[in-house]
């Protein structure tokens, strides 16, 4: 920390708030000694208050984060082509939809005795179609293969 006789920020104090709450999830502080720190951590002006709360605890080592995933060396067809497997979840939802709109139309059809207009068609349909296209074009005019379609985050 800086020189102890400047004031501190909030920021400041809410990372020292969460240095607490980390020793005390370790089992290093009792709830009454974590409340008590807490608030003097949020009473403190000075990096020097700040600095006598966390003294007679061992400093914090950050968690190793996990290596990325390894990107596969060449992309399957699927992926650089499109296909069926491209994005299976958009067209689980499309089957599903589609069978719950049939399902629908048929039960309203045998309800009545006579089989109705099939509406169901303007639901499927439009929705298919955009999927399929996606699915066949997926792929094509990316020179940086699969990677460059995930979506941040």
């Amino acid at each position: 920390m800086p020189e102890p006789h400047l004031r501190a920020a909030d920021a400041d104090r809410a990372a020292v708030a969460a240095l607490l709450g980390e020793h005390m999830s370790a089992g290093r502080l009792t709830v009454e000694e974590y409340d008590e720190r807490l608030a003097r951590a949020y009473a403190a002006r000075t990096y020097g208050e700040l600095d006598q709360l966390t003294a007679d605890l061992p400093a914090t080592v950050p968690a190793p984060r996990p290596a990325p995933p390894a990107a596969r060396a060449t992309p399957s067809p699927v992926d650089t082509h499109g296909g069926w497997d491209a994005d299976p979840h958009s067209w689980r939802s499309w089957l599903t939809t589609s069978l719950i709109v049939v399902t629908i139309w048929a039960a309203t059809s045998l309800a009545s005795w006579e089989l109705h207009y099939f509406w169901p068609i303007w639901v499927i349909g439009p929705w298919g179609a955009v999927l399929l296209a996606q699915t066949f074009t997926r792929g094509r005019g990316d020179d940086d293969g699969p990677e460059q379609r995930r979506l941040p985050g």
